[in-house]
């Protein structure tokens, strides 16, 4: 006698919508970690290069190669900057994520929730018919022992 819950679709649909939610998420992630690796990059590259810079400073070098390497080394640091918006709003994009994951995965739990009460209140209802239907072959068998 098992009626459905009235709301199983939009349940199913909850819970679609997270599984997506998540799914995005976990691309979020995936993009931050390598903008963040990206970043790391460029700046060891920049340390290296910094070094070789105050290595040959200290040897001695002419005017033109100092030229190059502060310039690349500026370069170096733009791109460094860059990077580091890059990561910035790739965070802000992952936080957003976070957020969209958890509003649906709470709405799944709410449709859950409600389901599980249905299921519950089917539960109590078949309960007590078998235990009227109990009752009554109980009632008719004390009946026909009386007879």
């Amino acid at each position: 006698m098992s009626e459905n819950f009235p709301l199983q679709k939009l349940l199913d649909l909850a819970q679609e919508r997270t599984d997506d939610a998540a799914r995005k998420l976990g691309e979020l992630i995936g993009a931050e970690k390598e903008d963040d690796r990206k970043l790391a990059l460029l700046q060891e590259y920049r340390s290296e290069y910094q070094g070789r810079f105050m290595d040959a400073a200290r040897t001695g070098i002419g005017p033109d190669e100092w030229r190059n390497f502060t310039a690349f080394i500026n370069r170096l640091d733009e791109a460094i900057e860059q990077q580091q918006k890059i990561v910035e709003a790739a965070r802000g994009r992952t936080a957003a994520g976070q957020q969209a994951w958890l509003s649906e995965r709470n709405r799944m739990k709410a449709f859950d929730a409600l389901s599980q009460r249905h299921q519950k209140a089917l539960q109590r209802k078949e309960a007590r018919q078998d235990q009227q239907l109990t009752d009554e072959h109980a009632a008719k068998f004390g009946r026909d022992r009386e007879e």
